[in-house]
């Protein structure tokens, strides 16, 4: 038998493969192996600022935080880079929507973010 780890997703599998004798004879398919989910590490949940905004600047894929461009109290306007996001070996800009000041920055760099996941809000 031979244990591997997985990522899929994001989600963690230990998976153990075992290895038999073949006797030449077509047999059925074997058994997909089974692999159960492993708890991946939690990351601290980031708390939101006292003067945390209500404009949402969200990732538009998942990914890894790779930089942060702006800084709270920054104002910024539509289109502006807020933080960089690195996808499949690109980086992505995650732009400001309007404009405004950025009232809370809610991730670090090296941080995995989902799709959709709250990167920063403005005010």
């Amino acid at each position: 038998m031979k244990n591997y780890t997985i990522t899929v997703n994001g989600n963690v599998y230990d998976v153990v493969v075992e290895e038999g004798a073949s006797s030449g004879a077509p047999t059925a398919a074997p058994a997909a192996p089974k692999a159960a989910p492993k708890a991946a590490p939690k990351a601290a949940a980031p708390k939101a600022s006292a003067g945390a905004g209500s404009i949402r600047v969200e990732a538009g894929a998942a990914g890894k935080v790779f930089k942060i461009e702006a800084s709270v109290g920054q104002a910024v306007k539509a289109g502006d880079a807020v933080v960089i996001v690195e996808a499949m070996k690109m980086e992505i800009p995650v732009v400001a929507p309007q404009d405004g000041t950025v009232a809370s920055i809610d991730v670090a760099v090296g941080d995995a973010v989902e799709a959709g996941a709250l990167l920063a809000t403005l005010n």
